[in-house]
């Protein structure tokens, strides 16, 4: 099976805009993915956790109403707990929001997360602003308002290519160091080179 692309995003809005065609530039270069609209209605929403855990790669498209979803932010959590295991990539996506606002919990993004938490347990607030704080701390692409979202996407599909063929350099080595367990006995710990964005398209934290 190829690896498999997780997006995790906010709003009916989103999915018929921006969203609807990332997943068709994705189609085109024969990337493969999962949205939540793919899951079978009926079956208990937990499963998508289990399409976390099958993911390579991540996109984590936070936008002004991201926050707003308690499922998003367990979402998140969960892509983190498989971040810190070395299972998952996260490449954060900035959609006409201020990387800073969301990790810092500021803005129309700290509006719609302080809203959340007043009905929320402590616990759970914790888990969702340490997986705010891991993964917006990862490099990655921000679209401003006055952005062309074409152009923004084939930057995505660019980046993902690049993250996926690190994935594959991996997965032969893995595979070479298996090849050799009879004569020596090895731990092989594979090292992901970060990539590199375009300076333009990096926000500071």
């Amino acid at each position: 099976m190829s690896s498999l692309v997780f997006f995790n995003y906010r709003g009916a809005k989103l999915r018929y805009s921006f969203v609807s065609h990332l997943s068709d530039a994705f189609e085109r270069h024969g990337i493969n993915f999962f949205l939540d609209n793919h899951e079978q209605r009926g079956k208990d929403l937990a499963n998508l956790f289990v399409r976390i855990e099958e993911s390579r790669i991540a996109l984590a498209i936070f936008s002004t109403r991201y926050a707003e979803s308690s499922w998003c932010m367990d979402e998140l959590v969960k892509m983190k707990k498989c971040v810190d295991k070395g299972k998952l990539k996260v490449i954060p996506i900035f959609y006409k929001i201020r990387a800073r606002d969301v990790r810092g919990q500021t803005g129309k993004f700290g509006d719609k997360f302080w809203e959340l938490a007043k009905v929320s347990r402590g616990d759970k607030i914790k888990k969702w602003k340490d997986a705010l704080e891991c993964i917006t701390g990862k490099m990655g692409l921000s679209l401003g308002e006055k952005c062309s979202e074409a152009g923004f996407i084939m930057e995505i599909i660019k980046e993902v290519k690049i993250v996926l063929a690190a994935i594959g350099r991996e997965g032969k080595e893995h595979n070479y160091v298996s090849v050799l367990k009879n004569k020596k006995r090895k731990i092989w710990n594979c090292t992901y080179e970060p990539v590199h964005y375009k300076r333009s398209n990096i926000q500071k934290f």
